[in-house]
């Protein structure tokens, strides 16, 4: 029997991730409480569909592609609102969201035409930190869970600074205190992906050279 990669499970908890994300993006320049749940929820369950296709046997190129496009698109829609909610960093939002788009899209290039069946299965061995980046699961999630993290608690400031915390005569926002705890974790992913896309581009340049070495031959 001919099996549907459409309805394997990794990829219908991708469908549930884009459902949640689209109707986040439809509350955040509203009502904050619900969009945060729903962005949070979608990315959430971005760390099950792995687990689940290999737990169900069930990985596929569209599975990885779907997940990948998923965690682009809502990435860049945060910024866009963030962008309208702190015009004065606009530029500073742009450029992160050509980053991300940019390192992904030419990384993902790069592994198809090496001939990896996904953008986390190409070989990293050249290069220490994408090789600890992408095999190991706990410091990807790291990176990734914390990155959101920072860009969402930025979504809610503009709205409160959360739940009151004091430490002996110092009072804070939580989300502000989560904010700042992040921030690093931000900016290495960001520094994650400049190295990513410049190995991407020597080792498509390489690929180059190489056909036109053979072509000259």
């Amino acid at each position: 029997m001919k099996e549907n990669v459409f309805l394997f499970i990794p990829n219908l908890i991708g469908y549930a991730r884009i459902v949640l994300a689209v109707l986040s993006f439809y509350f955040m320049p509203t009502d904050y409480i619900m969009a945060a749940i729903m962005y949070l929820l979608s990315g959430l369950l971005d760390a099950f569909d792995g687990h689940a296709a290999r737990y169900f046997g069930q990985s596929t190129m569209f599975g990885a592609m779907l997940d990948m496009l998923t965690d682009r698109c809502v990435t860049t829609a945060l910024l866009v609102m963030l962008s309208v909610f702190y015009p004065k960093y606009t530029f500073v939002f742009q450029m992160l969201i050509c980053l991300d788009i940019a390192s992904h899209w030419i990384h993902v290039q790069s592994s198809l035409l090496k001939g990896g069946a996904s953008h986390k299965k190409i070989d990293l061995s050249g290069n220490f930190f994408l090789r600890i980046y992408y095999h190991s699961r706990v410091v990807l999630f790291i990176m990734c869970a914390g990155n959101e993290l920072f860009f969402c608690m930025l979504y809610l400031i503009y709205f409160t600074s959360g739940p009151v915390l004091s430490v002996g005569n110092y009072s804070f926002g939580s989300w502000v205190a989560v904010a700042w705890l992040t921030l690093p974790i931000c900016i290495l992913k960001q520094v994650i992906s400049l190295i990513q896309m410049i190995v991407a581009c020597i080792n498509t340049a390489r690929l180059d050279e190489s056909e036109r070495e053979r072509i000259n031959k």
